[in-house]
């Protein structure tokens, strides 16, 4: 055997072990992530709980939202209420394809959403919309994700934060919501 053959020979098994040590790690990691973010808007419980809980207003604070003013969204059911869905499809590989439903409502308190993604790779997160009260005229808003990473591709949360990945858009919303909320 040439001591080309012999390199060839070592770099393949070290690449595949490393590929063999990486399946075996990713076994052992948690998929889980949650992240959620909070801010303050002077207006009442009832007001802001009114804006949040309609899908469609997220086009105007929303970052993912508006990525792409120029991809085609459908509704189905009545916006506001448990069932409501909402579908995107983009040409633009970091907006893709999806669409998110409203799962549960606690009136003037709490929605949930159950987003799906369809491209460029699937998976389903939980979405939530908080408020709280503070007093009559100011109310605390929680946007908050809560996922899953499906094995191996979870093997990537022990060097990607969520909270890096997912946080900053988060916040921005949600300073893009108080701004329209405050502004009215």
């Amino acid at each position: 055997m040439s001591a080309f053959m012999k390199i060839v020979k070592i770099v393949a098994l070290s690449f595949l072990s490393l590929v063999v040590l990486t399946f075996i790690f990713a076994f052992f990691v948690d998929g889980h992530y949650e992240v959620s973010k909070s801010i303050l808007i002077n207006r009442s419980s009832p007001d802001v709980f009114a804006y949040v809980s309609h899908i469609k207003n997220q086009e105007h604070y929303s970052v993912w939202a508006k990525r792409d003013t120029n991809s085609i969204k459908t509704y189905r059911g009545r916006d506001g209420v448990v069932g409501f869905t909402a579908t995107w499809k983009s040409e633009m590989k970091k907006v893709g394809q999806g669409e998110q439903e409203i799962k549960k409502i606690i009136p003037n308190k709490r929605i949930d959403l159950e987003l799906r993604f369809f491209k460029p790779f699937e998976a389903t997160d939980h979405v939530f919309m908080e408020t709280i009260a503070q007093d009559e005229e100011e109310t605390k808003v929680v946007w908050g994700f809560d996922g899953e990473m499906a094995y191996p591709v979870n093997f990537f949360l022990l060097f990607v934060d969520m909270e890096d990945v997912l946080g900053g858009d988060l916040e921005t919303g949600l300073v893009n919501l108080k701004t329209i909320l405050e502004s009215k």
